[in-house]
């Protein structure tokens, strides 16, 4: 009788320590992944001034999306908000880039400019490289919410303090389609 107890302990320290673990590793594949996103919007916040620069001379009177671009960065940059604060206003963000692209797209002297078509180009690979990273943060969000909310996982996620995080999701006006006329 005493090896069936001292069976049954090993067995539910195992699972124990095995849920663990498992929670801790999901844990850091959602850091690894919001860390992600964050290098490739610092990427970003890094293009915004000069973006913002080059198209300002050709349109003054659009400065109202330069001045809420550049509130919007400095907002992020500030280190004031929590994650989930962050990718709503990073959310923001990305009309505003296309916005400003938008409005470049109107003066073809602009366009033509071998410095703005650089950094165009530089603004779509960290466009497709924050999607990349998106997806991979919601993949791993996926894993860590349904670990801390199924049974039996989540009385250890509960017990050792493990949350659910927030999707990164896009807001009602960045689901819309873009016109961007040529």
């Amino acid at each position: 009788m005493l090896i069936f107890v001292v069976i049954g302990g090993g067995v539910f320290c195992a699972f124990l320590i095995g849920s663990y673990n498992s929670l801790v590793a999901k844990r850091n594949m959602v850091r690894n992944a919001f860390s992600s996103i964050d290098v490739n919007l610092r990427k970003r916040h890094d293009l915004i001034p000069a973006l913002v620069e080059t198209v300002k001379g050709f349109a003054k009177h659009e400065e109202q999306t330069f001045t809420r671009l550049i509130e919007a960065r400095q907002e992020i940059r500030s280190g004031n908000l929590s994650n989930s604060e962050r990718l709503r206003v990073e959310e923001q963000i990305g009309p505003g880039m296309h916005r400003l692209i938008a409005v470049a797209e109107d003066y073809p002297e602009l366009k033509s400019s071998d410095h703005f078509l650089h950094l165009q180009r530089t603004l779509n690979e960290i466009e497709e490289q924050i999607s990349a990273a998106r997806r991979a943060y919601n993949a791993a969000v996926f894993e860590i919410n349904n670990s801390v909310e199924s049974y039996p996982s989540n009385l250890i996620a509960n017990a050792f303090g493990f949350q659910c995080h927030d999707f990164f999701e896009a807001d009602a006006d960045s689901r819309g389609s873009v016109n961007v006329s040529l």
